[in-house]
């Protein structure tokens, strides 16, 4: 910057010089339009320093995150009491929105008697295969002692002892045991299986019931909305009698946070060159005429959605197209060191100067700018 002073006043002392103490040419009206032109050209000097060593975003704007507060019940709800005030601060955790908590208790209320019947019918079931094991020694001995009878009436028959009768009534009873043993060992497996269906060593309809049993209290638990984060309602438009839940489109209310609140402002591509995370940054917040803030670079956003390119079946066109819209400009994130971040409202507008090398003479230039239109807000609003 030094240079450039010394330039320019070097440059204007030289037409004094020239055409007003020694009048060695006449100052007219060429002479004018070239002089202004040659000094309008070391000029860019200072606009090139104040571009790279002092960026300023002429748009900046407080950006915070908001929580879409959407009730997490499978179906419509009526809301029975809101038991929040719109802007009013609130603390994680805090209740917000209450739902009818009916349709909720009688699932949860059947759903614990199936579960009481799931547990005592797996009781059932380990009887049952007790039952069938017994049944299956009781046929087997039946068994036995008809194919006893059957081979000592065979046998009688043979000899002439005994009508032929008893020994085809006896084959009859062996068929008849053993395909009841048969079905018996059936039974028998089926109930084995059933009540040796476990799953992490439960039953699976247990299991199953105990499954549904849980998402019917965790919906039960989820008809009293509370506050994600320490924050506010902002636009609170829920009253008791409204109805809410699976097939309402969106959220019910908007959620401001309070934490992680940061000043996003936009700067041209070029004038980016030089920043880096940490450098020192002033503010001139339009919520606070004639006030700077201070603060730090806490990251850059270099890129924008004008470099995305959607999924297509369709090969891109790159050919030419004449536009008159602006040079897309890059994102950079801004941490201010007041302590009290609540001063500074989301959305919040005003414009942001990076100091890129604090010892640079261009710096002073740019306060003096900055501070400028600061104070000018209290006559005029500035848009940006």
């Amino acid at each position: 910057m030094i240079l450039g002073l010394l330039m320019l006043f070097g440059y204007c002392f030289l037409m004094w010089l020239i055409f007003f103490k020694l009048k060695l040419a006449k100052f007219g009206i060429p002479q004018a339009v070239i002089g202004v032109f040659v000094g309008v050209h070391l000029l860019i000097i200072f606009l090139i320093g104040l571009r790279f060593m002092a960026p300023l975003a002429t748009e900046a704007r407080i950006v915070q995150y908001t929580v879409q507060l959407i009730p997490r019940l499978p179906e419509p709800t009526l809301v029975t009491a809101v038991l929040v005030q719109p802007n009013v601060p609130v603390k994680k955790g805090q209740p917000l929105f209450q739902f009818d908590r009916r349709p909720y208790e009688y699932k949860v209320r059947q759903l614990e008697a199936q579960l009481a019947k799931a547990r005592q019918n797996v009781l059932v079931l380990q009887a049952d295969t007790q039952i069938y094991a017994q049944k299956v020694v009781k046929l087997r001995a039946d068994l036995a002692y008809a194919q006893y009878q059957q081979k000592l009436s065979a046998d009688l028959a043979a000899k002439g002892a005994g009508p032929q009768e008893d020994a085809q009534k006896w084959t009859a009873q062996v068929a008849a045991d053993e395909a009841a043993i048969k079905e018996a060992q059936a039974e028998a497996a089926r109930a084995t299986l059933n009540y040796t269906s476990n799953i992490n060593g439960v039953n699976t309809s247990v299991a199953a019931v105990q499954a549904e049993l849980d998402q019917a209290r965790y919906y039960l638990d989820n008809t009293l909305m509370v506050a994600p984060e320490d924050g506010r309602v902002i636009n609170l438009q829920v009253r008791p009698g409204m109805v809410a839940g699976d097939i309402r489109a969106g959220a019910i209310a908007s959620f401001v946070v309070d934490a992680d609140r940061y000043l996003l402002a936009n700067y041209f591509q070029e004038n980016l060159k030089y920043v880096k995370p940490g450098q020192p940054v002033e503010a001139a917040i339009d919520l606070y005429p004639g006030q700077i803030f201070r603060g730090k670079v806490l990251e850059i956003w270099p890129g924008s959605g004008a470099g995305q390119m959607l999924p297509s079946g369709t090969l891109p066109n790159f050919q030419y197209v004449p536009t008159d819209r602006p040079q897309g400009q890059f994102a950079v994130a801004i941490r201010l060191d007041d302590p009290d971040q609540a001063r500074f409202p989301i959305g919040t507008q005003g414009r942001a100067a990076i100091y890129t090398n604090p010892e640079s003479w261009f710096v002073p230039l740019r306060k003096i700018m900055l501070r400028a239109y600061s104070w000018f807000n209290w006559v005029y609003p500035f848009s940006g």
